[in-house]
């Protein structure tokens, strides 16, 4: 028992000492959490300096686009064929993706040798024998009769600028080829299988193996979204946001980036932690110089590394009692395969000895232990170094997603890896070690990166599809030029047949005439109260005019009107209206006080004189009963002498429009038209007296309130309104009416986008088929949405936030669409406006006789003044379709307030003109 006991402790007694010899022979192996978590930093940097466009050129990590801008759904479903050249081996495959959204995929492959003379020779003859091995696998599978779309894996650095296309940067591991590099090893492929006339394979995608691994890993786990290979070359991808890649135009959505990080180092970056047997293993390599972070990792250089320890080691006398043989001096005698082997838990150090008696050697017991602690220590310091810079990725994946802790998967996959049975773990416990804020699962890479090269195929093919069909959904809502003009002639005769005596009657935009006669010419002055109805808030305001400085001062109080008040009787609503006033004048100190009043009513209303307005038909929600044919100005009037506390001089009842045109035209005398672009949507402008068939007298101008958004109303427009412009008219309180305002005005924007998202949902373009509760909510999709999703600083993050606040649990990919359907529906609300805008200033200045008109828009509404791009494209329409006006656009300062204010005022400036003469 004691002799047991003694050769235990003279055992690890001698373990012991051998490792201690090692450790102080490879200290500068042996790399510290402080080395790591600064090497992390390091290859961060890198990376920025690879991404941004003017660091790129001269970056030793390439960081490069694979224009992969997707991962698998699940919905993805066909036959794909798949080649995979990049390794010892060339590997065909056929690939069945299964459909009805059941993740299963099928495949048959075949291997197919890669002679040296093939791989080191002519790159015409390389690509000559991929094609027909190709085309002895479709043959021996029986496919020469069908059209196939295929994936090729190519594990060399490329530069992509499409998914089909890949120009050779530099072959690394074994392959040298002549003539490849600087060229598209797509067209050179395609090249070579034409010359099999019975082969109909079109290449859809260019993969390196990195990019394969991660999405083979995606398809079965949707939160993969890096790849590594650890294998006999290393590099790893992984999503980058649009917005942080410089090389790739726009800023929407993500992309994989092959990160070719087996160069880093390459500029010197590594030098510090770099051995003196890293640099003999580089001088004998076949690109001295190059992929100095791979000669620290990979598969092909960890036996040869281990070799060259041996070596000095003997020499040293440390090893075999000094002696060495003639295989350990040779290149290539230990590989990667060997030192897994030596490194076995149990058998490790019986492998050992036999590995090293067949290299010549005659090692004794502590032999066989510092051998394998070499192979430790070299191994480690690979899984080491991978780790670093794979914490580095993980760590910018989570800044990217601005959370505090990221969940996410790693697809891996390379010999290395799999074969080596201490690898994974060492790998993995070092990432969490320096990425604490990360859950990472690790999915080893089942069927390798063909498998991945068919699913990028596969999902390149269901975008491609998508994309046609959602293409064909957004072309409905792009107006060409010639659609836009047609707009602006049908508007154009729209407003002629408005103000003839015989057409009015029969006119979609009614060109009623609001009596108002003169713009302000700043000599107004005094008290004035304002009210302003028009949408669910209703105001009050006091308004003080000073003549001389056109100085205005106002003070208003906003009241609610609740629904059962806008939907209940007539005289409910005026009473409520009453009351809102009685509280102001209280709330202002003016109790009994008699002022003129400008009321601001903003639906349609048929006018005999500046203070009667007959309502023609409620907009905007309102259905308030026994009011419509009914004058407004009496109904008012009713309703203050029921409370019988005070008496008001109503002096004009105005639209919310020409009360923009008013506030404007009181800073600027050119401003004589006047546009609302918010909830609702109309414009008013001067017209001359003498064209107006409804109103008697030639002499001046009066402002006529057109009420365009009726415009269309007669079918007129329906060759260019859509099946979701239906939808959402039938769905509406007014179905038929104000068909053009349904289409531009900010009350139904966000609902003609819900009715496309629902659309693209039926059709399993969208939130993976599935339509949420709130989706079907009608209303629920805001117009502030849209100007919010379409804001040109909005990352798509912010904007998937937005729609899970709506219930819908958008991807990446979702969020894309979202936006371009937002912004379709914008785009074509801002261009409609335009041209019914241009038809109102070509007619001024076609009636003024003028070559050139100068003119002024007074512009007011939420729609205008919030939405990023609306009031761009409005003011670009005009200026493309009335390109001989010079048109200023004017935001109106509270036009709906104010302009009451001052309408009154120069109505009661022109009755007392009127009494003087």
């Amino acid at each position: 028992m004691f002799a047991v006991h003694l050769m235990a402790f003279y055992f690890s007694k001698l373990k012991e000492d051998q490792i201690k010899k090692v450790d102080r022979f490879l200290y500068h192996m042996r790399l510290s959490d402080d080395t790591l978590l600064d090497i992390m930093r390091r290859f961060r940097a890198e990376m920025e300096k690879g991404l941004a466009k003017d660091t790129n050129p001269t970056a030793a990590v390439k960081m490069l686009p694979t224009f992969v801008r997707a991962i698998p759904d699940g919905s993805e479903n066909g036959e794909f064929l798949s080649l995979d050249l990049g390794g010892s081996k060339f590997r065909v495959l056929k690939v069945q993706v299964a459909e009805e959204g059941k993740r299963h995929v099928q495949m048959e492959s075949q291997f197919y040798p890669t002679p040296n003379e093939i791989i080191r020779g002519n790159g015409t003859e390389l690509f000559e024998y991929v094609a027909d091995c190709l085309a002895d696998f479709m043959k021996t599978k029986d496919l020469k009769h069908k059209k196939l779309p295929l994936g090729l894996t190519f594990s060399f650095p490329c530069r992509q600028t499409k998914l089909e296309e890949g120009v050779l940067l530099s072959w690394t591991k074994k392959f040298k080829a002549r003539g490849v590099q600087d060229t598209d090893v797509v067209s050179r492929l395609t090249k070579a299988m034409r010359r099999h006339k019975d082969m109909d394979v079109d290449i859809l995608a260019l993969v390196n193996d990195t990019v394969g691994t991660m999405m083979t890993c995606a398809y079965d786990d949707p939160y993969c979204e890096v790849g590594v290979i650890i294998g006999t070359g290393t590099n790893a991808c992984y999503m980058e946001d649009m917005s942080n890649i410089d090389l790739v135009e726009g800023d929407e959505g993500r992309m994989c980036i092959n990160t070719e990080w087996g160069a880093f180092g390459d500029d010197g970056a590594l030098e510090d932690i770099r051995t003196e047997f890293d640099r003999e293993l580089d001088l004998g390599s076949l690109n001295p110089g190059k992929q100095m972070f791979e000669k620290m990792i990979s598969g092909l250089y960890l036996g040869e590394l281990v070799r060259l320890i041996l070596l000095k080691m003997a020499k040293a006398g440390l090893l075999f009692g000094g002696e060495k043989s003639s295989a350990l001096h040779t290149k290539g005698k230990i590989e990667t395969r060997h030192v897994a082997a030596m490194e076995k838990y149990k058998e490790g150090l019986a492998n050992t000895r036999e590995i090293l008696v067949d290299l010549g050697l005659e090692p004794s017991e502590a032999d066989c232990i510092a051998v394998q602690h070499v192979c430790t220590i070299v191994s480690f310091r690979s899984a080491n170094l991978c780790a670093a810079a794979l914490a580095a990725i993980l760590t910018r994946l989570r800044e990217n997603k601005k959370v505090e802790r990221l969940r996410t998967t790693v697809g891996v996959d390379g010999t290395l890896y799999k074969i080596h049975p201490q690898y994974p773990k060492r790998l993995h416990k070092v990432v969490r070690k320096l990425v604490p804020s990360c859950d990472v699962r690790f999915l080893l890479s089942e069927s390798g990166s063909t498998k991945g090269a068919a699913m990028v195929t596969a999902v390149a093919s269901r975008v491609q599809a998508q994309r046609k069909q959602i293409d064909k959904v957004l072309a409905l809502f792009r107006l060409t030029r010639e659609q836009l003009v047609d707009v602006q002639a049908k508007m154009r005769a729209e407003l002629e047949y408005g103000l003839k005596k015989k057409s009015h009657g029969l006119a979609t935009v009614r060109m009623l005439p609001t009596y108002v006669c003169g713009l302000p010419d700043g000599t107004e002055k005094g008290k004035f109260l304002a009210l302003d109805l028009g949408g669910t808030n209703f105001r009050v305001l006091l308004v003080k005019i000073r003549s001389g400085r056109r100085s205005v001062r106002m003070y208003n109080k906003i009241f609610a009107i609740p629904l059962e008040i806008m939907q209940g009787t007539g005289e409910e609503l005026f009473d409520h209206i009453v009351q809102c006033i009685a509280d102001f004048l209280d709330y202002m100190g003016l109790k009994g006080a008699s002022l003129p009043l400008g009321f601001t009513f903003s639906f349609p209303c048929r006018q005999m004189s500046i203070d009667k307005g007959t309502l023609i038909g409620w907009t905007k929600g309102f259905k308030a009963t026994d009011c419509e044919g009914e004058d407004v100005v009496d109904m008012l009037r009713e309703a203050i002498k029921r409370r019988n506390e005070f008496d008001l001089d109503i002096v004009a009842v105005v639209n919310d429009t020409v009360g923009t045109m008013m506030t404007c035209g009181y800073e600027d005398p050119n401003c004589e038209i006047g546009l609302i672009a918010g909830t609702g949507s109309n414009m008013c402008y001067m017209e001359d007296m003498r064209n107006i068939e409804m109103v008697e007298g030639d002499e001046g101008k009066m402002c006529i309130n057109t009420e365009w958004g009726g415009f269309g109303d007669n079918g007129c427009i329906d060759d260019i309104r859509t099946r979701y412009d239906t939808e959402v008219d039938e769905g509406s309180l007014n179905p038929g009416k104000q068909r053009y305002e349904k289409m531009t005005s900010g009350m139904y924007l966000g609902e003609i986008v819900r009715q496309i998202l629902i659309d693209l949902t039926k059709q399993g373009l969208l939130f993976r088929g599935q339509i949420s509760e709130r989706l079907r909510t009608r209303g629920i999709f805001e117009t502030k949405f849209l100007s919010q999703i379409e804001s040109d600083r909005l990352a798509l993050l912010q904007v998937r936030t937005i729609l899970q606040q709506l219930g819908l649990d958008s991807t990446c990919e979702d969020s894309i669409v979202v936006k371009e359907v937002c912004g379709a529906v914008s785009r074509r609300a801002a261009q409609l406006c335009g041209a019914g805008l241009a038809a109102i200033v070509e007619k001024r200045r076609e009636d003024q006789g003028l070559e050139h008109l100068r003119i002024t828009v007074g512009v007011d509404g939420t729609l205008y003044k919030l939405h990023p791009h609306f009031s761009r494209i409005l003011q670009e329409t005009v200026k493309e379709l009335a390109p001989r006006c010079d048109v200023t656009f004017m935001l109106s300062e509270d036009g709906s307030g104010k302009g009451a204010a001052l309408i009154t005022a120069v109505a009661k400036r022109l009755q007392q003109a009127q009494k003087e003469n």
